[in-house]
């Protein structure tokens, strides 16, 4: 016997609201960050400045990037079909993901070219790069504050705002360089802070990495243990055993949950099942719990009942 229980009706409703609250989010930051974008490498070339192209095309990255996650946020709306039994929430853990490896990629090649350039270090036009940059923090700060509401709560969301916050930091970094660079003419200073920017994009990226191919790979999402969790349904009343316990997550906003529960008896009931929903919901956010009895009494033994099999 089994039961699937939901414990948040009001779900999908909820969703499609912060969807259209989004929608709007993504098109203003994608449409400033474009034209900066465009703006940042036109006067980066002419004035030969290299923190100034590095920092275009991290915003580069940062525009695809916010395009991937607008993508994946509208995927995740999409309704399951009888191929896609989840639906594509998915997509939203395999845009953190992608976001990140693209990030990872754009600081890559910055650091070949700093380090190329910190040996021939080349005259910029410090005022010229300062209003660009200036620019560039106002910009990136607005964007950042798009999506800061919902950064604690949603990965996708999350490499959205990361991008947008570092970037206005790292812009800060190319004004203060130029600014040193027009009062002492040291101009490998200009690839030095390009390396800090680098490593500084690396730091802020690397958690966002880590979480998004941990849930790619089914993992179970941070901030829940899974030991807790089994020890709260051996505590329940008439459970005899727990096993086949799985944590994984359907998105970057939503945890699944199945396990195997042998009762010593047979007074199950829906509201028992819905309370054990709530609980779930409310102290772990797994919020599609799929739960199968199986009964003591009838010495049903299952084949998924050890460890090491799935």
């Amino acid at each position: 016997m089994s039961e699937h229980q939901h414990c948040n009706h009001s779900h999908h409703h909820h969703h499609h609201s912060r969807t259209s609250n989004y929608n709007n989010a993504f098109i203003i930051g994608i449409t400033l960050n474009f034209f900066f974008v465009c703006i940042e490498a036109f006067y980066g070339y002419f004035s030969h400045s290299l923190s100034l192209i590095a920092d275009a095309g991290h915003n580069l990255s940062d525009v695809a990037g916010l395009f991937l996650a607008w993508g994946a946020f509208w995927l995740s709306t999409k309704k399951p079909t009888t191929q896609f039994t989840f639906g594509l929430r998915k997509s939203s853990i395999i845009s953190a993901l992608f976001n990140a490896i693209i990030l990872l990629i754009v600081v890559g090649i910055i650091i070949w070219e700093a380090l190329h350039r910190l040996w021939n270090p080349n005259p910029i036009e410090s005022q010229t790069v300062m209003i660009v940059a200036g620019i560039g923090i106002v910009i990136n700060s607005l964007t950042a504050m798009l999506f800061f509401k919902d950064k604690n709560h949603d990965l996708n969301i999350r490499g959205a705002y990361l991008h947008m916050a570092a970037d206005a930091l790292l812009s800060l970094g190319v004004v203060i360089s130029a600014l040193v660079i027009s009062k002492t003419s040291w101009f490998w200073l200009d690839p030095i802070i390009s390396l800090i920017i680098s490593f500084f994009i690396i730091y802020s990226t690397w958690d966002l990495l880590k979480d998004s191919f941990l849930l790619s790979m089914d993992a179970v999402p941070t901030g829940i243990n899974p030991i807790t969790v089994k020890k709260y349904f051996e505590n329940l009343e008439d459970i005899h055993e727990v096993h086949d316990l799985h944590i994984w997550a359907m998105s970057t906003t939503e945890t699944a949950l199945s396990v195997h529960l042998t009762v010593k008896t047979n007074r199950l009931n829906n509201k028992k099942i819905t309370q054990i929903s709530q609980y779930l919901n409310e102290n772990f956010k797994i919020n599609h719990p799929t739960i199968q009895f199986e009964f003591l009494e009838e010495h049903f033994e299952c084949h998924l009942k050890p460890e090491d099999v799935i």
